[in-house]
Order: C-alpha cells, then sequence, then structure tokens
C-alpha cells in the first residue's frame, strides 16, 4: 500500500503539483488543527514558502512537507526542547544528521513539533508549549516523547515528522496513534551529536503505511562521523525491498518485566494477535513468564539508574541546580533521581547491558521474533496522568513496555492493532535480532495486507488526499 509520502512526492516530481502548492497545503492544515491538538512548537512558514518557491521538484521526498520534533537541530531555528530553561536558545547554525537527509532528498521543513521537557516522557506535556492532545481522543495523550510529531502525522497535517527512541519515544506515540513505528537497531541511522542517553538512543521513523516507513528508511539510513556504531545494517536503499521474510520461531510474553498483569483489555487485544500472527504463520508461540529473561536483574529499573544519570551529566549538573524552578515535575523527579545516582550502580547497571544483550542476542537468533504489547495501558491523559485522581508527574515504569530494547540495542517495530475502550488504537510490538530491520518490515508489510488499519485518526483525512 503506497502512502501519503511516496504520493506527494510522486506528484511533485511529475508535476501534478508544486512545492509551493503542497507546503501551503501543510500550512493550511496545520492552522486547521494545531489549535486544537498543540503539536507545534515552532512555526516557520515564510522560510518553508522560500525553499517551496525554489524547489527544483526533485529527489525521493521532492516537495514533501516535513515537520522536526524540538529535540533535532534545524538551521536557522532554535532548539528547545520542550524547556523553559531553553526559551533563549539560539538559532542552529547546522541541521541534525536526519534533518539534513531529509533536505538532501527533497523534503522542505515547515516547522517543529512539541515533545516532554527534554524528551524525557511518555506524555507530551511541558511548561512551554502546554499540553499536546491526542487526535483520536482529545481527553488523552498521543504518548511520548515524539507526542507532537505523532498527533501531527494521525491528523494528516503532514506526511513526515520526525521522531527519537531513546526508551521507547517512537514506538509509544506510534501505539497512542496508530502509526507503524521502528526503533532501528543501535547505529543504523548514525548517531551524531552525542545523545544525552548514550548508548540508548537513535532517531526513526513512523508513517501511516509501511511503504512509506521504507521510504524514509531507504532516506535516513546510514553511518555517520562520531558514532562508534560505524556502518551497520542494509545498505539504505535496500530498506524498499520487500522479500517475504518469515520468523523461524515465535516468543510472546505480556510483560518482560515483572511489573504486574496488564489491563484485562489490553492483554485480550495482544493475546488476539499473538493467536492471528501464529496462524498466519503457523508457528507455535512460545510464553515467556514476565521477569523470567534476566534472573534477579531488572533492565527497567536499570535504565532508570543509567538514563537520569547520564542525561545529568549531558545537561551540567550546575546548570540543572540552576534551571531547576523552571523545569516541570517530571523533569524535577527525573534529574532528582540523577543527583542521587551513585557511581557503583551506575556501573554496575551499565555492565548488566552486556548480560541483557546476550540474553536477547541468543533468544531472537536466526529470525526468531519476540511478541509484546507495544504499551502496558490503554492511554493515559493528555497532561500525563494515569488516573483522573493521580499526579501528572514522572510516569511509572509498569506503564512502558519499551526500555528493554533500548538498552539491548534491537530493532522493534510497533504494529496498529483494533481501536480499544479509549478510543485510542491498540499495539503490537515485534522484536527481532539486531540489524533485522528487513524482516520486522516484511512481517509488517503482511500484517498490513492481512490487517489493514485506519490510516489516520477518526475525523480527519489524509495529507494526499487533496490529490484525489
Amino acid at each position: 500500500m503506497s502512502g501519503p509520502i511516496s504520493r506527494i512526492a510522486s506528484a511533485v516530481s511529475s508535476k501534478r503539483v508544486t512545492p509551493s502548492q503542497v507546503v501551503n497545503k501543510a500550512l493550511e492544515n496545520i492552522e486547521a488543527s494545531n489549535p486544537v491538538l498543540n503539536y507545534m512548537a515552532q512555526h516557520c512558514p515564510e522560510s518553508a514558502l522560500e525553499s517551496a518557491a525554489s524547489h527544483n521538484g526533485l529527489g525521493r521526498l521532492a516537495g514533501v512537507p516535513v515537520l522536526v520534533k524540538d529535540l533535532e537541530q534545524v538551521i536557522g531555528l532554535p532548539t528547545r526542547k520542550g524547556s523553559l530553561a531553553l526559551a533563549d536558545a539560539s538559532p542552529e547554525k547546522v541541521d541534525g544528521t536526519v534533518v539534513a537527509r531529509l533536505k538532501a532528498a527533497g523534503a522542505i521543513v515547515v516547522g517543529k513539533t512539541t515533545l516532554p521537557e527534554f524528551a524525557i516522557e511518555g506524555y507530551t506535556a511541558n511548561r512551554a508549549t502546554g499540553v499536546t492532545r491526542n487526535p483520536w481522543n482529545l481527553e488523552l495523550s498521543p504518548g511520548g516523547s515524539s507526542g507532537g510529531s505523532a498527533a501531527a502525522v494521525s491528523a494528516g497535517a503532514v506526511p513526515i515528522a520526525t521522531a527519537t527512541d531513546g526508551g521507547g519515544s517512537i514506538r509509544i506515540p506510534a501505539a497512542f496513534c496508530g502509526l507503524v513505528g521502528l526503533k532501528p537497531s543501535n547505529g543504523v541511522i548514525g548517531r551524531w551529536p552525542t545523545q544525552d542517553w548514550i548508548d540508548f538512543s537513535t532517531e526513526g521513523p513512523f508513517a501511516t503505511t509501511v511503504s512509506d516507513l521504507r521510504l524514509l528508511m531507504s532516506v535516513i539510513a546510514g553511518a555517520t562521523p562520531g558514532d562508534p556504531t560505524g556502518q551497520v545494517g542494509l545498505s539504505p536503499t535496500e530498506y524498499l525491498k520487500f522479500r517475504n521474510q518469515t520468523p523461524t520461531k515465535i516468543y510472546a510474553a505480556t510483560r518482560t518485566s515483572d511489573f504486574g498483569a496488564l489491563p484485562a483489555e489490553l492483554e485480550q487485544v495482544f493475546r488476539g494477535a499473538v493467536a492471528e500472527l501464529s496462524g498466519q504463520l503457523n508457528l507455535q508461540v512460545n510464553w515467556i513468564e514476565p521477569g523470567s529473561l534476566f534472573g534477579t536483574a531488572d533492565p527497567d529499573l536499570d535504565w532508570f539508574t543509567t538514563a537520569t544519570a547520564e542525561h545529568l551529566v549531558s545537561l551540567g549538573r550546575d546548570w540543572v541546580v540552576e534551571n531547576f524552578d523552571l523545569l516541570h515535575p517530571a523533569s524535577q523527579e527525573f534529574f532528582t533521581q540523577g543527583m542521587n545516582a551513585d557511581l557503583d550502580e551506575y556501573i554496575e547497571a551499565r555492565r548488566r547491558r552486556f548480560d541483557y544483550v546476550r540474553v536477547m542476542d541468543e533468544l531472537l537468533t536466526g529470525n526468531a521474533i519476540l511478541l509484546t504489547p507495544t504499551v502496558a495501558e490503554i492511554g493515559w491523559f493528555a497532561d500525563g496522568r494515569l488516573s483522573p485522581d493521580s499526579p501528572a508527574a514522572l510516569s511509572p515504569p509498569e506503564s512502558y513496555s519499551t526500555a528493554l530494547q533500548n538498552i539491548t540495542g534491537h530493532p522493534a517495530m510497533s504494529l496498529p492493532l483494533p481501536v480499544m475502550s479509549s478510543g485510542l488504537p491498540g499495539a503490537l510490538q515485534i522484536t527481532a535480532a539486531r540489524y533485522r530491520e528487513d524482516l520486522l518490515l516484511d512481517l509488517a508489510q503482511n500484517w498490513e495486507r492481512t490487517n489493514p488499519w485506519q490510516l489516520n485518526a477518526t475525523g480527519y483525512d489524509a495529507f494526499d488526499s487533496f490529490l484525489d
């Protein structure tokens, strides 16, 4: 199934529409839907229209409008990272790696999207831009930290919005917004500058269709100077190829950490998807008990130990202390954990990472896959509360199912499932061996064919509908 990204690029390349017409359409969409959803962190209509007017109409993403998560650098725009403390940040002089590759392929930046402060949360609300809402249900969050980007794509405002993933930040909003999202293996998309969470974070794509996801991977994949991983994975254009690869073994778990039972409705939807995929592939499911993979250690808890300490040092302890009162309550809690980190505990968590990688490498050898829910809730409120009476603070680790793959570096895909009682789609997470994005993309493409999903939130048109 083709998607809006490829359709728009084709229409521009064939001169059916001009880049200026496409950019104007994006600006109109943003003006119409952003006041309700609040996914925009920065607007730049003048520079977008100037780029469109001088565009040559060439490239794999010719004239396609893109919104950039306000964690990534765009020439001429400040990178505020959702923080009041960075309100006076200077305009950037260079583009980030992915932004540069999107532009080189012909895409046009039309603005920047919202995120939780410093990308540390699974909901998108901060003190600088306020609360971002999910187009499927305005009371609920689009997830995070790439929530503004996911809301914009799901609402059909733009065909492309960038995303990053250090603890689930591609997969969580993809799940809550009904998108297909891929966190690639570490290094498949070259990482520079150094990530705040050094070994956990990567950029990656989500889209409404698998063909668009493949197209984005073909543009943004590849090594970059400064990333210690070097050249890994397929050559970029290989991600376009469908090989109809299937797994040799299926593992499944309601959770990988022993954080208790899933909500009943979510577990039912998840088990139904596992059974259906098992039937389609004619493979028996090997169920794994939560908490049984890693002995007494817990990668989800080690994620917090490591990420909070590394992020504190990335920003600078003195800077965090000086600006503490400007920070969102979740950020204050996050950095307080970092300030209280014990060096021995941090190093021990770093060393245990090797054990986790070995377990996952052995589990997923060959073409084995692991099925889990993408998230462990059917949704949470737009301001981050899990219930009407709970505070909007740092979300507990038991709400998530995504940190393991960031710790081990394995690729993971989130696929849309039927809409639940929350009004949000369910989601299935598939994890494969390192650098097997090709297997995940083939599985996703077959799932899309047999279990087609609603491409945009109810009440919103696909971006490319104006071509019809």
